[in-house]
């Protein structure tokens, strides 16, 4: 059996141009089996490509007919040489003819010759193919994107890493493009005014976390990594909006939030939640962003710490019996110790800092021995942070027991599946790579388009006819 393909070119209008006819494929079928039925991956790559080549040059032929005359006195344009423009597309690679014309000399301009195709095409690769490299290198690493991608389309050249990387940076460069200004507060408008708005949505939780990926220039153990913030920000009855960044390259950190919140919805008289580990890097980016926010210290990270202190105490040992004192059992210093970090779990719990700052500068002074064996040292150290860590913190710390009945969110537990969607997966678990700063936030803005379903929409709005993916919920209902 002989299957021959072919494509009928009509002209838009109706007129009396004849219709072109162009085979672009020959099929030989011998039998019904399993691997011939239906089109192989060589024979679709091909079909494709074919039929792309032949819409594209009618494209170009009609494209190049419409400027042939001049719009301002209609004078035919003279011809001065031809060339090529070559497009990368997901069908092929396009070397379309691109003729050099004169400006007609009823007008002035700033060039003697224009080439009409490559001004209608300003770009080399279709918004197509750089949305597939973009999403595919959000999710898995460059070079696993470009294998991926020229296995399965007609791309007509190899597809290397590198070129998927620039692509999916210029995407990149392209999200931050329009980001807005960065600023030191972005609370705006009166109280009064704020009052009479109408009635605000839910409240709004924002949770800020932070991971660590491998630098690209390690020079020593201690400095072979950076952070990279990640965060959700969610209301009870909406879907969770993800987002991230490298703190020490990114200049407009403030306004990022600002945006993800206004996405949301948020007004002037909306209460925001924001809860962050109480790191000096973050511990100020949520201020100024909204009149009614609570800034509160996440209780997941205050008792982790006091988990690890408690679990240094378990191997300190009880001091010698003293000969000149009375027989008695000598006293269980890891059960004293343990007991008063648990006093001091308690108190924060309940929001009393004050008595807690006060069970642990008792700690830190029955600690402070003149000998202190190895196992005191290390808690000794511990405790000491720990209450630089609560001081710094003491004013976003509330009752975490009356929340917790309440039903409000006491911990950026939230966050961390923001960390590993966005940073682990991609970056650090089973990634045996390494990142400039840079080169890591540049995919972050692409990776939180991707997982919050927005790089469709980013293409469409640069290019009005790209072709969005049809709605997840529509396509299962």
């Amino acid at each position: 059996m002989k299957v021959t393909v072919q494509v009928v070119v009509h002209d838009s209008d109706e007129s009396d141009t004849p219709t072109v006819l162009r085979e672009v494929l020959v099929l030989d079928r011998d039998g019904l089996g399993i691997d011939t039925v239906g089109l192989q991956l060589d024979e679709a790559k091909e079909l494709l490509a074919g039929v792309q080549d032949i819409v594209v040059d009618a494209q170009v032929a009609v494209a190049v007919a419409a400027q042939v005359g001049c719009p301002h006195c209609g004078a035919a344009r003279r011809h001065k040489d031809t060339g090529q423009v070559v497009v990368r597309s997901l069908f092929g690679t396009l070397r379309v003819p691109s003729p050099r014309w004169w400006h007609c000399g009823c007008q002035p301009h700033p060039t003697r010759t224009f080439r009409p195709v490559a001004e209608l095409l300003p770009e080399r690769t279709t918004p197509e193919l750089a949305y597939l490299q973009a999403r595919f290198a959000a999710q898995a690493s460059y070079q696993v994107a470009a294998t991926l991608l020229a296995e399965v389309l007609p791309l007509g050249r190899t597809l290397h890493a590198a070129t998927v990387r620039r692509h999916t940076h210029a995407v990149a460069q392209r999200l931050e493009g329009e980001l807005g200004d960065e600023q030191p507060s972005f609370i705006s408008g009166c109280p009064r005014d704020w009052q009479q708005l109408p009635r605000p949505d839910l409240p709004l939780i924002v949770g800020l976390d932070g991971g660590y990926v491998h630098a690209a220039t390690q020079r020593s153990r201690r400095d072979g990594w950076f952070e990279v913030i990640a965060g959700k920000a969610m209301q009870a009855n909406g879907n969770p909006t993800c987002f991230g960044f490298v703190q020490t390259y990114d200049t407009k950190p403030k306004r990022r939030l600002f945006e993800v919140l206004t996405a949301h919805g948020m007004a002037p008289n909306q209460q925001v939640t924001f809860l962050t580990d109480g790191g000096e890097d973050i511990r100020d980016l949520p201020r100024m962003l909204n009149p009614q926010a609570e800034h509160l210290l996440d209780w997941f990270h205050i008792t982790m710490r006091i988990t690890v202190m408690t679990n240094m105490a378990k191997s300190l040992c009880s001091p010698p019996p003293d000969p000149d004192l009375p027989a008695a059992p000598p006293p269980d210093l890891a059960a004293d110790v343990g007991g008063q970090l648990e006093s001091v779990k308690w108190f924060l719990w309940h929001g009393n800092v004050f008595r807690a700052l006060q069970i642990i500068d008792e700690l830190t002074v029955d600690l402070d021995v003149a000998e202190p064996s190895v196992s005191e040292a290390k808690l000794l150290k511990a405790v000491g942070e720990f209450d630089s860590y609560i001081r710094a913190n003491a004013e976003r710390i509330p009752n975490y027991g009356e929340r917790y009945r309440a039903g409000e969110t006491i911990s950026t537990s939230f966050v961390e599946s923001a960390v590993n969607q966005l940073v682990s997966k991609r970056m650090v678990k089973k990634q045996q790579m390494r990142w400039t700063p840079r080169g890591a936030h540049l995919l972050l803005q692409v990776r939180v388009r991707v997982l919050n379903d927005q790089l469709a929409d980013d293409f469409h709005r640069w290019h009005p006819a790209f072709t969005r993916t049809p709605d997840r919920h529509a396509a299962a209902a």
